[in-house]
């Protein structure tokens, strides 16, 4: 399936600013079942300089800065993709998450590059704590040599269930305790969960950002701008990979879905951040779309 995606951000300041440095994580990861084709970027008022790298997660990271005065910072991406099915999740289906566990450790005595890799997603990040309530959560999805697979779309479930979509009630500072008290939050917050209760139980999990997708009630119209980035959690398999699990609709990840990056949590992710001097307060645009053609 190709997606032709765009991907608006636009900041106006209540004063001048003189000088912004800027980072940008919009652009789609290539990866085995994910190809991306083209890209086109416009960026006002337009930079001095502009380069792209490769951070520690291996996304792709681009650098620009921006030396005109100006009272607004606007970045349009525009991207085509190419997605095919992902791995066929089959073959790790008798492992209890015990048992998992032991062999991440086991690997990384080994040596084993994948385990000694997916160790740093199971430490505490920014954005992520270990807590005892959270490792309570997960022990209602996670019992005694409960298989891992059925563990994990358990749990998964469990969050789209029992939480309700709320965008007014979080921000991306509000601690996970609280999304898991409130049972409130956003796509954000619900991977945040996850990620922190697996982490709890010793299984490393990462935070993923990209694109999902969405398609208008029958017989109306696709809105412009109407669709959004979208978070997800992955889980690490040992011996098999990582499974991609969306907890704010309560599935696996497929065709839909479209990686930008991924890290320990949103503060590795963050589709644009930077500095700046002068500007004064801001107020934030976001407009994506994301049309299969």
């Amino acid at each position: 399936m190709k997606y032709q995606i765009r991907h608006l951000t636009r900041y106006d300041y209540s004063g001048q600013a003189t000088l912004s440095h800027n980072e940008a994580r919009m652009l789609p990861r290539n990866l085995p079942w994910q190809f991306n084709l083209s890209n086109q970027w416009q960026i006002t008022p337009a930079p001095v300089r502009m380069r792209e790298r490769t951070d520690f997660f291996g996304n792709r990271v681009v650098y620009f800065a921006t030396e005109t005065i100006h009272d607004s910072l606007e970045v349009l991406v525009q991207s085509e993709v190419d997605i095919q099915p992902r791995p066929v999740q089959d073959i790790f289906s008798s492992i209890s998450w015990e048992a998992a566990v032991s062999e991440i450790k086991a690997g990384m005595i080994r040596g084993d590059e994948e385990c000694i890799e997916a160790r740093l997603f199971a430490l505490e990040s920014p954005f992520i704590r270990h807590q005892h309530s959270l490792l309570e959560f997960a022990h209602e999805s996670f019992s005694v040599s409960c298989d891992l697979v059925t563990a994990l779309t358990d749990l998964n479930q469990r969050i789209f269930t029992d939480f309700t979509y709320d965008p007014d009630v979080t921000t991306v500072a509000t601690p996970v305790h609280e999304v898991l008290a409130d049972k409130r939050g956003v796509c954000q917050d619900f991977a945040h969960l996850m990620i922190a209760s697996l982490r709890t139980l010793g299984l490393p999990a990462r935070y993923v950002s990209g694109y999902m997708e969405t398609l208008p009630p029958p017989g109306q119209s696709k809105l412009l701008g109407a669709d959004a980035t979208h978070a997800w959690v992955a889980a690490f398999i040992p011996g098999w990979g990582w499974l991609e699990l969306d907890p704010t609709n309560g599935c696996m990840a497929d065709e839909r879905y479209i990686v930008l990056g991924w890290g320990r949590d949103y503060a590795d992710v963050t589709p644009l951040k930077g500095v700046m001097t002068g500007g004064g307060e801001h107020e934030l645009t976001v407009a994506v779309d994301v049309v299969g053609v």
